[in-house]
């Protein structure tokens, strides 16, 4: 049962207006998503969103900010995922980054085109955690007792 959970962050990262995401194709579909990924064995819960955002989309982001958690259940294959969702500021763009082969492109999007797409979303946390931070309901890093 443990390989059907799985441990996620996610960066929700505003400029200009427009939010940072990725298009990556699963099962044949190309969906739209935040940067996101694995928690790693060992690794602090917010390097892994750091990483997992430069590694998709080649952004340097700084946390500034912690949405909340959430869960999803894939029901194809029942993996339960639960995600840690942070806001994050847009530091520099690496133009020399090498960007994950699961990604097909990085974008930024605004939140009406997100919205129109809902259909296209990888999953519900990925308009969630935008309508949270759009509402403020944004927490502080202090929460976190981290000691990795």
């Amino acid at each position: 049962m443990p390989n059907k959970i799985h441990l996620t962050v996610a960066t929700v990262v505003e400029k200009d207006s427009q939010f940072l995401m990725v298009k990556e194709t699963k099962a044949g579909v190309q969906v739209i998503n935040q940067p996101a990924g694995h928690v790693e064995v060992g690794e602090d819960v917010l390097q892994a969103a750091l990483r997992e955002t430069m590694e998709e989309t080649g952004w340097e982001v700084s946390i500034t900010g912690f949405l909340g958690f959430s869960t999803h259940l894939a029901k194809t294959t029942g993996v339960t995922y639960y995600r840690l969702s942070f806001v994050a500021q847009p530091i520099r763009f690496d133009t020399q980054a090498i960007i994950d082969p699961d990604i097909d492109m990085a974008v930024w999007m605004p939140v009406e085109e997100i919205r129109a797409q809902k259909d296209r979303l990888r999953s519900d946390m990925v308009l969630g955690c935008i309508e949270d931070y759009l509402a403020n309901r944004i927490f502080p890093l202090d929460i976190f007792r981290n000691r990795l």
